[in-house]
């Protein structure tokens, strides 16, 4: 016979079980797109928050290193976590491998992060409406992020040069700046864009001297953002604890 207590106790954490898969997003299994502007095939999963069928309109952010940001980030998780505790609004999260998905040895980032314009042309001429036409995203460009680590901090700088027109939000952590030299022309010598922009770095051996430039280049032109260095090196000690920071500044309810 149970007793009444341990029954309570029983139905207490059974309720919060049920509450607390309620309040989970899902996140797909990888799916394959054919590029036509790059000549091959990419992978991508995508994370779409609870409740998400009675969901529209809702702002998106593209993660480049998006295998990393999911198995060492577990930043699905953490996005489950601040929808629930109402320090976002929901989004949907778009996780781009940079392997190819037919050899996972075959890493592209360098030839895909380093300033490639036909990368941009994939994101701007495919992804995007590839994604608009099936999920329930907005397709406002002041809904839309892209955010990167190292080379893909370098990517989405690339992007906020040369994509304002379709990326608003850029989350840049320790951006490896130096394979594209007038990285920071590309922002002086263009009239300020429509670009919000978190930007980070480790301050122990990081990419602090190219964060460093980008801020004060930044802050020459006027643009809207936040810079936060950590005593961290190149490493997810110091990019994992700043994914809740990047979520709230960039989809935190006002």
């Amino acid at each position: 016979m149970i007793r009444p207590f341990l029954f309570c106790i029983s139905l207490v954490l059974g309720c919060q079980a049920l509450a607390a898969e309620r309040l989970n997003g899902n996140l797909s299994d990888n799916q394959i797109i054919t590029s036509t502007v790059l000549g091959y095939d990419l992978q991508y999963r995508v994370y779409t928050p609870a409740g998400y069928s009675e969901l529209k309109d809702l702002p998106v952010i593209y993660l480049t290193d998006g295998q990393w940001y999911i198995s060492e980030g577990e930043m699905h998780k953490e996005i489950d976590r601040l929808i629930a505790s109402g320090k976002i609004q929901p989004i949907i999260a778009v996780f781009v491998d940079n392997r190819d998905p037919h050899n996972l040895s075959d890493n592209r980032r360098n030839r895909q992060f380093l300033g490639n314009q036909k990368y941009v042309d994939f994101y701007k001429k495919e992804l995007v409406g590839h994604i608009e036409a099936n999920y329930r995203v907005s397709r406002q460009q002041r809904d839309r992020a892209i955010m990167g680590l190292s080379f893909g901090g370098l990517n989405a700088t690339f992007f906020g040069a040369k994509a304002s027109d379709t990326f608003h939000m850029l989350g840049i952590q320790s951006p490896a700046l130096h394979p594209v030299s007038n990285i920071y022309d590309l922002y002086r010598n263009q009239e300020k864009l429509p670009l919000k922009i978190f930007l980070s770095t480790g301050s122990v051996n990081d990419t602090e001297v190219h964060a460093r430039r980008l801020k004060k280049t930044l802050e020459a032109r006027g643009y809207n953002f936040r810079y936060v260095e950590v005593d961290e090196g190149h490493n997810w000690r110091n990019w994992k604890p700043l994914l809740d920071d990047t979520l709230i500044y960039f989809f935190g309810k006002s």
